[in-house]
């Protein structure tokens, strides 16, 4: 016991010299709260594919509402903590209604925009169900793809990143990474119909900015030249533009990087410049090839 105590105070000590404790324990968001959030917000998109009971189609509409009411009430409480800490380190201003007005407007909006949100996911089911041939049905997409569920938490995570919530969306994307082994950055912004096929190794950083129609494989990383802090603010991700194809395990970086529309990467290739629409480029013998299409 004496042994135990000694590590009791050298822990205690540690609270001292590195910090990092929650006093008050209601300043940061709960990630199991943002867990169980997600998973009600999947059950309102997704009626039937994330519960374990069949709703009764007759009272859909109040079961709909109550499940709004109750994912509403948590996302309030947690988007007023994340705020709320913002506001105490000169991030977020709450205003003069305070952080709990501002968290009950945010949520309000987002479950405005969450039919908008709804029909860019049906889209990407789509763009999955058309693109992988070994899809059988949308069921299957719905409930099983890593990569649709991906987007989908994403989506949502994307919402709170573009109203400066802080802490929650990278909450949900890290979740969410961790579930599938894909890592969307709540920043990105990406278009309509996108699809992951496979997923596992995928990352897309924040600044990166997809169009529609894109399709990416596993391992694809779109990602940043340079990790210099005083970058951050910069674009540091490339852009790919619409009805573009990236193989697996293909590396583009550099925040000026644009993949031009229709074009297809290969495998593998590693790129640092851009290519003109409809290019096709791939790896032979070690050396990148760029050509146009046909």
């Amino acid at each position: 016991m004496n042994r135990l105590q000694k590590s009791i105070d050298s822990l205690v000590e540690s609270y001292g010299e590195y910090g990092l404790v929650n006093h008050s324990g209601a300043n940061l968001p709960s990630r199991r709260s943002i867990e169980d959030i997600l998973r009600g917000l999947e059950e309102l998109i997704f009626p039937g594919f994330r519960d374990n009971e069949i709703p009764d189609h007759d009272n859909l509409g109040l079961i709909t509402a109550e499940k709004v009411n109750h994912a509403a009430r948590g996302l309030i409480r947690e988007t007023e903590k994340s705020i709320a800490f913002s506001d105490r380190n000169g991030g977020f201003k709450c205003g003069r209604g305070g952080c709990h007005a501002a968290a009950e407007l945010i949520v309000g909006n987002f479950f405005s925009d969450l039919p908008g949100m709804r029909r860019l996911i049906v889209l990407d089911m789509k763009a999955a169900f058309s693109g992988d041939p070994a899809a059988k049905n949308t069921e299957e997409v719905i409930v099983s793809y890593p990569g649709f569920e991906a987007i989908t938490v994403h989506r949502m995570a994307h919402f709170f990143w573009k109203a400066q919530v802080p802490l929650i969306p990278r909450m949900m994307s890290e979740l969410v990474h961790g579930r599938t082994g894909i890592d969307i950055h709540p920043g990105a912004e990406i278009g309509e119909s996108f699809f992951i096929d496979h997923g596992t190794g995928v990352v897309i950083g924040e600044t990166t900015v997809i169009g529609k129609n894109v399709k990416l494989y596993q391992g694809v990383t779109l990602g940043a030249l340079s990790v210099n802090k005083e970058e951050g603010n910069r674009k540091r991700h490339p852009t790919i533009e619409d009805d573009v194809t990236i193989y697996a395990n293909a590396t583009i970086l550099g925040g000026e990087t644009v993949v031009g529309r229709g074009s297809t990467i290969g495998g593998s290739v590693w790129l640092t410049e851009s290519v003109s629409p409809e290019s096709l480029v791939y790896l032979k013998k070690g050396e990148i090839l760029i050509k146009k299409k046909g």
